[in-house]
């Protein structure tokens, strides 16, 4: 027999999310009358309306049994993105500053997938509550709405490890207490302090404050939102750069690994072999941009130059270099150049990049580098298999043999991943968008990068991207931020059955 699915429990737990966020967008409301907007009324009717929703959501789902199965769990992880990001549109669209639903849409699934892609030409002409909200919901939807979730459901009775794991769809996660809500805390509680030092750092380096937490809100979520029309690129104080670059390195760490070394265990970074993938290829992927960017600049300028000038130019090609690898991997999508403008064997490389993301456990999206590493290692196994037949060659992470399960969740997962990227591309075709321009597109919003190439690289936007396109690619970026297997999930007979 089939359980019954728990209705009136999905429906309590929605109402409970939404009340949370009711209270992120108070937040906005609050910064909308500070600073005097003219869309403070759109605010204030917009959390109004979420409140309210989620008061009925609470009201409806009294009686509901607090146990979470599995098909909830999967249910509600894949549900509050759409419910968050429907309610999460309407200061955008209420306020008129985003008059298209479907564009209002866009924005705000870009912003909690932090994906970071963007309709808006002239991001500059939104008000401050509306800049503030938007980079609100890539902090939000960075380390996981659900994970907030779990940190406070448990005050309506709430909560579960079926949420957890159906947020968490990385190979493997680390429970770093007992309770899961506790673990849940420590990650937010890290998550936080990253957050708020970074909006220190860059204040003291000469950003203003409001710029200063709005960009901090979208590094540390490796999401991409800036306040400016030039990004990143707008402020000219190197510091800045390696700031920002500093903080979206840390946040592709894997989050668990960060709180132990608070613990005093940095061993366990120090040794992690996934981390030592993610920083090898930092390194290597830097010096190759910073050597292409600097034989282009000799190029151009006929290898007439002094010395001041040169070390000039190859610090500033390493620091494009090092921002551009950082951004791309960590699918944090900001920008202080535009690569498109570099030569194509140096555009390319960043193209590739797109495909990698960080580490497992960190806010980046991607394939996550865990996943590169077992796929590379059972190439080299099966490799030599061939050689020696009869040799029995363990695939390895950190020195402990990984189960073929495991194995086979990786093929799996990379199969999957290439097969809704071609299929993708196809659609995006169909509408009438140039063939490398939807390549493109589609590897950024399966990954969660938001800027891609061609029109839709560092300097355009997806604001002439195809209507049908624009709905496609928010459904796509919902499948990449929960990492595939949560959304196939849902459709298949084995998890509906008993």
């Amino acid at each position: 027999m089939t359980r019954a699915f728990n209705t009136r429990l999905v429906v309590k737990t929605m109402g409970a999310l939404l009340l949370i966020e009711s209270v992120f967008m108070m937040i906005a409301t609050f910064v909308s009358f500070f600073y005097h907007d003219a869309d403070d009324g759109a605010f204030l009717i917009s959390t109004l309306l979420t409140l309210s929703v989620g008061l009925w959501g609470l009201f409806f789902g009294r009686k509901a049994t607090s146990h979470v199965g599995e098909r909830e769990g999967y249910v509600i992880v894949a549900l509050v993105w759409v419910v968050f990001s429907a309610f999460g549109l309407l200061p955008y669209y209420l306020s008129g500053q985003i008059p298209s639903f479907t564009d209002a849409w866009f924005e705000t699934m870009s912003g909690f997938s932090t994906t970071g892609a963007t309709i808006l030409d002239d991001i500059e002409c939104l008000t401050h509550g509306a800049l503030f909200w938007r980079s609100m919901t890539q902090w939000l939807g960075g380390m996981g709405i659900i994970v907030l979730s779990i940190a406070l459901l448990p005050m309506f009775g709430l909560g579960g490890m079926q949420l957890y794991a159906a947020e968490v769809t990385g190979l493997s996660y680390e429970k770093l207490s007992p309770r899961i809500a506790d673990t849940a805390k420590h990650l937010w509680i890290t998550y936080i302090l990253l957050t708020v030092l970074e909006v220190g750092l860059l204040w003291v380096e000469g950003m203003p404050v409001f710029d200063s937490v709005c960009h901090s809100f979208s590094t540390v979520a490796t999401g991409g939102f800036s306040t400016k029309n030039l990004s990143i690129a707008y402020y000219t104080n190197p510091a800045i750069h390696y700031t920002i670059a500093l903080f979206m390195l840390l946040s592709g760490i894997n989050f668990a690994l960060i709180i132990l070394v608070f613990r005093g265990k940095p061993q366990r970074l120090l040794q992690d072999e996934e981390t030592h993938w993610y920083l090898g290829a930092v390194i290597v992927v830097t010096a190759v941009l910073t050597i292409g960017l600097m034989v282009q600049w000799l190029t151009d300028s006929n290898l007439s130059c002094g010395a001041r000038e040169f070390f000039s130019h190859l610090e500033q090609s390493f620091r494009e270099g090092f921002f551009t690898t950082i951004a791309t991997m960590t699918s944090s999508g900001f920008g202080i150049a535009d690569y498109m403008t570099w030569a194509p064997f140096l555009w390319v490389v960043v193209f590739f990049l797109m495909f990698t993301g960080a580490s497992s456990g960190s806010t980046s999206g991607g394939i996550k580098w865990v996943r590169i590493m077992i796929f590379a290692k059972s190439g080299i196994a099966e490799f030599k298999r061939r050689i020696h037949p009869n040799a029995i060659v363990p695939v390895k992470l950190n020195g402990k043999p990984i189960t073929q399960q495991t194995t086979n969740n990786v093929m799996a997962f990379m199969v999957i991943y290439l097969m809704i990227l071609v299929g993708t591309t196809l659609v995006f075709c169909a509408t009438g968008v140039d063939f490398d321009e939807s390549l493109g597109a589609a590897v950024s919003a399966i990954g969660n990068i938001g800027p891609s190439i061609g029109q839709y690289g560092p300097s355009g936007t997806y604001a002439h991207f195809p209507a049908v396109a624009k709905w496609v690619m928010t459904i796509v970026m919902l499948i990449g931020r929960l990492e595939i297997f949560t959304v196939i999930l849902l459709f298949t007979k084995a998890l509906w059955k008993k």
